[in-house]
């Protein structure tokens, strides 16, 4: 568990950001690289094993000097990277895109029994989605990073969803953030609908993927 913090008191000046965040950013990228080779790996080794690949792609990015700015005022707290670091847990993001429902917590059970792998933080929009029905599965892990100053552990918030879960919340996040105004409820209802209606899909193509290994597994 981390220590408690207490938010340094005054913003810093945009060249001390601009200069702390230089710093940092190689470090979040770093952190990014790292968990990027141990999914390829596991997936590869998986393919090999069980003849199916559960990743489809992977995303990733470090949040903006912009971005960082604009959470930590959202949040009521002074602007500095010092501070970034002890509140914001998703400055590196990873988001994984699966196949099949359970390919999401495969992989993420895979990662999370590697001894180095730290969680800090869970929360599963599949099992309790939210009730814009968007569904994926959140963690936030530390992960070693060596330097050269040493070994660091940093924290990298990881999104794994399927390609249908993917494929609502790219168009929902689309269709919310064109609309001048908020959405209305009746439309905001039928994106829920969508999402029930895709996750159900989700399910259905997971048992024909399963109906189809069984008869493959009979075969040989």
């Amino acid at each position: 568990m981390r220590e408690p913090w207490n938010p340094g008191p005054h913003d810093s000046t945009m060249d001390e950001l601009r200069a702390d965040y230089a710093q940092i950013k190689d470090v979040y990228a770093s952190a990014i690289r790292e968990v990027d080779a141990r999914l390829t790996t596991m997936d590869s080794e998986f393919s090999i094993r069980h003849r199916h690949n559960p990743i489809h792609h992977t995303e990733s990015r470090v949040k903006s000097l912009n971005s960082i700015i604009k959470k930590l005022r959202s949040l009521g707290i002074p602007v500095s990277i010092i501070n970034a670091k002890k509140a914001l847990n998703d400055i590196a993001g990873v988001r994984v895109v699966c196949r099949y429902v359970d390919d999401i917590y495969r992989i993420a059970n895979l990662l999370l029994m590697q001894d180095d792998v730290v969680l800090i933080l869970e929360k599963d929009y599949i099992k309790n989605p939210k009730t814009n029905g968007y569904r994926s599965l959140h963690i936030v892990v530390d992960i070693p990073v060596y330097r050269l100053e040493g070994k660091l552990f940093v924290p990298v918030e990881i999104q794994i969803r399927t390609v249908a879960m993917d494929f609502w919340a790219t168009l929902e996040h689309g269709i919310r953030y064109k609309a001048s105004e908020e959405v209305p409820r009746h439309i905001g209802e039928e994106l829920k609908d969508c999402a029930d209606v895709i996750f159900n899909t989700d399910l259905r193509m997971q048992d024909v993927f399963k109906t189809l290994q069984q008869v493959h597994d009979l075969d040989d």
